[in-house]
């Protein structure tokens, strides 16, 4: 079953509509907190979201090595966001991505749809928009392209856009690069924790199981982007997030109870701890909650490469060495696939009691 081209939302944007489908309203209490995007990230005062710079992650020298794994591991504790810098994967490639996944999304919306997944059998990967999956029916501002991106031998390339021609070369390269800042990332994380220094790596699924899943975000210009989202509020289910952007703003975390947004850093990769590492920590470093505004003026479009355990082999729990003998675990071992069902499942209740 192809979805039909009216259901795609930059079909629905560019038809000329001047209020938008009652679908995409947000509901009246998450309204009160959806400003002008561009007017928020100006803003100074009050919390940002932290930059680190890695150059030194690696450095010989033990006292600049631990600065800024520190640096690292406060920001995961407090935010469980930041602006990464100097983090190894050159501006060419990143550029190069961007411009390869925006030429995809400037094809035409029938072109776009030999590429469409078919959620309801099951096929996830490929050319998407959200279906009303939630209690509250509720749609988001957004089409996507979703594909497993690492490691190579698990990818499907028949269902990767072939225009534009470079596009599986340069995401073969950036996804290669990625999984390398992911194990220094875990290393360090691991360190932080008093751990050595490979077990969170191992603890996720290592080289040959850690999953890395890459998801273009398309927002289109909205009409009225007061009264919508790009996404959702969420947490990340998976171990670690890497997202670039086209340096249009549009993400929002939920911080001390109150929605901020994040600035726009050029050459910098947005990392968030997901729910993963949460458990993994026993709560030590944070998944937060964010979600995605949207505007009348600029399309926004994001890569997010999600890390991802497999979904049965690894029982997610707490490590021992995280939880104080004097208190029981935060989380229940389960499944990284139990952990992502107890989520919907918990959506739905909400949805069903509102």
């Amino acid at each position: 079953m192809v979805t039909s081209v009216a259901s795609r939302v930059e079909s629905l944007a560019s038809s000329g509509i001047q209020s938008i489908p009652k679908e995409y309203i947000r509901p009246q209490e998450e309204l009160t907190s959806i400003g002008n995007v561009f007017e928020e990230e100006k803003k100074e005062e009050g919390p940002q979201v932290p930059t680190i710079d890695l150059k030194e992650i690696d450095s010989e020298d033990n006292e600049v090595r631990e600065r800024c794994r520190q640096e690292l591991k406060k920001a995961a504790m407090n935010w469980g966001v930041m602006h990464l810098v100097n983090h190894g994967i050159s501006d060419e490639i990143m550029d190069r991505v961007k411009k390869a996944g925006q030429k995809f999304f400037e094809l035409p919306v029938e072109e776009k749809e030999k590429y469409a997944n078919d959620q309801a059998s099951g096929k996830i990967q490929g050319y998407g928009s959200k279906l009303a999956n939630n209690a509250s029916g509720q749609l988001e501002w957004e089409d996507y392209f979703f594909h497993l991106v690492y490691p190579e031998e698990k990818r499907d390339l028949s269902i990767w856009p072939k225009t534009p021609s470079d596009y599986t070369e340069v995401t073969t390269e950036y996804a290669r690069q990625l999984r390398g800042l992911a194990s220094k990332i875990l290393s360090a994380l691991s360190l932080c924790l008093g751990l050595e220094e490979g077990r969170l790596e191992k603890e996720v699924g290592g080289l040959e199981e850690l999953l890395l899943q890459m998801k273009i975000n398309y927002y289109p210009k909205c009409p009225q982007p007061e009264l919508a989202l790009g996404v959702e509020a969420h947490t990340d289910v998976s171990a670690l997030t890497f997202i670039l952007h086209n340096m249009v703003p549009g993400l929002q975390l939920f911080y001390e109870g109150k929605w901020v947004t994040a600035k726009c850093v050029p050459n910098s990769i947005i990392m968030h701890i997901g729910d993963t590492i949460e458990i993994l920590s026993n709560g030590k470093y944070k998944s937060i909650l964010h979600r995605g505004l949207v505007n009348k003026q600029k399309v926004r479009i994001s890569w997010a490469v999600f890390c991802e355990p497999p979904k049965e082999k690894i029982i997610l729990k707490p490590l021992p060495e995280t939880v104080p003998e004097t208190e029981p675990p935060l989380f229940p071992p389960r499944t990284f696939a139990q952990h992502i069902q107890h989520k919907l499942f918990r959506k739905t209740q909400d949805g069903l009691s509102n």
